[in-house]
């Protein structure tokens, strides 16, 4: 099972990116559900989840900036960006759900200068 999340890169504040995870394994289909982001030395934080019926989370920090979306055919997860703050700074990882287990994708990381 591999989630690949891509995406990440330099930005300046007031920015966009869109992050993509799809799953790229050949065994194990992970449905990618959700984004969560981590700095150095702190825990892995809850960013934005999307739930199969298509109801969306966000984490208050994000709330108005980013959008989560899942295009089902490619079995990929997004999370528009905008409006991006040297606060969301960070690796990002996508989380994804194997039947009732949950495994993480490699993260990608995003950098935002003020």
């Amino acid at each position: 099972v591999q989630l690949q999340a891509s995406g990440g890169g330099l930005a300046q504040a007031g920015d966009s990116l869109r992050l993509s995870c799809s799953n790229s394994g050949s065994r194990g289909r992970a449905n990618p559900v959700g984004w969560y982001h981590q700095t150095p030395g702190t825990q892995r934080d809850f960013v934005a989840a999307l739930s199969p019926s298509g109801a969306s989370t966000y984490a208050e920090s994000v709330k108005g900036r980013f959008a989560i979306s899942r295009d089902k055919a490619q079995n990929t997860l997004y999370l528009q960006m905008n409006n991006l703050e040297p606060e969301d700074t960070a690796v990002y990882y996508c989380k994804g759900k194997l039947g009732n287990t949950f495994v993480w994708g490699q993260g990608t990381l995003v950098t935002v200068s003020s």
